[in-house]
C-alpha cells in the first residue's frame, strides 16, 4: 500500500532550498502536473502546498535560523504548515517541541519526510486549529496566510489571540493582498527566490513581521 510520505517522496525531488542552503526539501519540478496526480477519481484536492517553498515560510526559516533564540529551548507551532520547511528550520534551531499543522495529509507528510531528511524531530497534527480550543504556548510561526480574505479572516483573530496571550507571532508575507495593515511590527525582509510558474516572477521581496495582540 502506498503512504502518503511515498506519495510524497515519489513525486518530489530532494534539494536544497533557495534562500535555506542549509536545508533540503522534497519539491515538485513541475506544479501542474503534480496537482493533477493528487485530483484522485475526480475528486477536487488543494493545491500541492506542500511540495514548494514559498517565499513566506523561507524568509521565516531564514529568520529563525539567524536568531536562534527566538525559539531555542520553546514550543513551536508552524500553521498552515504546507512542506513544513519552517518547522524544520525551528527545529534545527533548537525549538521544543516542534508542532507542524495542516489540514492536509500530504502535507503533513511532506514535513515529517522533510524533518527526517534534515535530522530533526517535528510532530504532526492535522485539522483545522482555527476553529477554537487550541491555545498554542510559545512561538506560533505563519507563512503565506494571508492568500485569500476568507483565509485571512479567520486566521488573524487566532493569532492576536495567541499575541494577546504572550506568544510570540511571527507572519512571513511577501506582500499578498489580505495581509493586515495594523497590528504587525516589522522584524526583517528578505529576497527570497521563488517559483517562478506559481509567483510569475523569480524573486518577492518578503517580510516577516510580530503580530501583536487584540487591544483590550
Amino acid at each position: 500500500m502506498v503512504t502518503s510520505a511515498d506519495f510524497v517522496r515519489a513525486h518530489t525531488r530532494l534539494a536544497p532550498v533557495p534562500l535555506l542552503p542549509e536545508l533540503m526539501l522534497h519539491q515538485a519540478e513541475d506544479p501542474i502536473a503534480l496537482w493533477e496526480r493528487t485530483e484522485v477519481g475526480g475528486a477536487e484536492q488543494p493545491p500541492p502546498f506542500w511540495a514548494f517553498a514559498w517565499a513566506g515560510g523561507q524568509a521565516l526559516a531564514r529568520h529563525v535560523l539567524d536568531e536562534p533564540d527566538l525559539v531555542a529551548g520553546r514550543a513551536v507551532l508552524d500553521l498552515a504548515a504546507g512542506s513544513g520547511v519552517t518547522a524544520v528550520a525551528a527545529a534545527k534551531a533548537g525549538g521544543r517541541p516542534v508542532t507542524a499543522n495542516d489540514i492536509d495529509p500530504l502535507s503533513l507528510a511532506a514535513a515529517l519526510v522533510n524533518a527526517e531528511a534534515n535530522r530533526v524531530r517535528v510532530e504532526a497534527v492535522e485539522g483545522d486549529l482555527l476553529s477554537g480550543g487550541y491555545e498554542p504556548s510559545g512561538v506560533v510561526l505563519a507563512g503565506d496566510v494571508f492568500y485569500s480574505r476568507e483565509m485571512a479572516g479567520r486566521v488573524l483573530p487566532f493569532l492576536r489571540a495567541a499575541a494577546g496571550r504572550g506568544v510570540l507571532v511571527l507572519v512571513g508575507d511577501p506582500g499578498r493582498a489580505y495581509l493586515p495593515a495594523e497590528g504587525l511590527v516589522r522584524r526583517a525582509e528578505y529576497d527570497v527566490p521563488v517559483h517562478e510558474g506559481l509567483e510569475g516572477v523569480p524573486m518577492r521581496r518578503t517580510t516577516v513581521w510580530q503580530v501583536l495582540g487584540s487591544a483590550r
